[in-house]
């Protein structure tokens, strides 16, 4: 109940638009049927997905107006552990939400926001819809693209321009879940927090196993 509450607001608030609540719902059916928590497999996704984040070159986050209404904090969180970019990215688009999604962000510590400049974007093949617009510093030179809450189309142009693509979807017989390179089958609210905390010890593992003049310049950057 406190999710959907969550998503209505974000509605009312100019940050949803109304296909995206329908989404919502037919997720949460799904959510019914694997018991409302994270199961054993989506754990297991969640350590693959950080993995993947932690190891790329350019890993970016696409947000829509369902992710910046749920979890802007966690996805701010998720970016700086996992050293990703943040991208809005939206299917039914208008510079109104898209503003109203940056204040969100912004609000909630993000610091650079891609996919609102206009002079910066370009297209990705395969895609009729404005999600083939994306950021040139963002997901046209990602490696990896986290899409929580993906439509198939995109998800399968994603995978053809050449990135590793994780996705949170609770449908696991969705074309998203199917085509995507890692599918967390598990709700993103739940599932952010989880993925957060698996980013945190890849990472601390990373550390680890480094060699000492490169983990001394990964601790302070100005000895590069």
């Amino acid at each position: 109940m406190y999710v959907r509450e969550r998503l209505v607001n974000a509605f009312d608030d100019g940050l949803v638009a109304k296909e995206g609540l329908m989404a919502h719902g037919r997720g949460e059916a799904f959510d019914y049927l694997i018991g409302e928590k994270t199961s054993k497999s989506a754990k297991n996704a969640i350590k693959a997905a950080a993995f993947a984040l932690v190891s790329a070159k350019h890993p970016v986050i696409s947000v829509n107006g369902n992710i910046a209404g749920l979890c802007p904090r966690e996805i701010i969180e998720l970016s700086k552990v996992a050293n990703a970019k943040i991208e809005i990215n939206l299917f039914y688009a208008n510079e109104k939400r898209k503003q109203t999604i940056l204040k969100v962000l912004h609000k909630n510590g993000a610091k650079e926001i891609l996919g609102v400049d206009k002079k910066n974007s370009t297209r990705i093949s395969g895609l009729d819809s404005a999600r083939r617009i994306v950021d040139r510093d963002g997901i046209y030179i990602a490696d990896v693209v986290l899409v929580p809450l993906e439509d198939g189309d995109r998800t399968i142009a994603l995978k053809k321009a050449g990135k590793k693509v994780i996705t949170f979807d609770l449908n696991p017989l969705s074309r998203t879940a199917q085509t995507a390179d890692i599918t967390i089958v598990d709700n993103v609210v739940r599932g952010i927090r989880e993925l957060i905390d698996a980013c945190e010890k890849t990472q601390k593992k990373k550390l680890r196993n480094m060699p000492f003049d490169n983990k001394k310049i990964l601790q302070n950057p100005s000895l590069k």
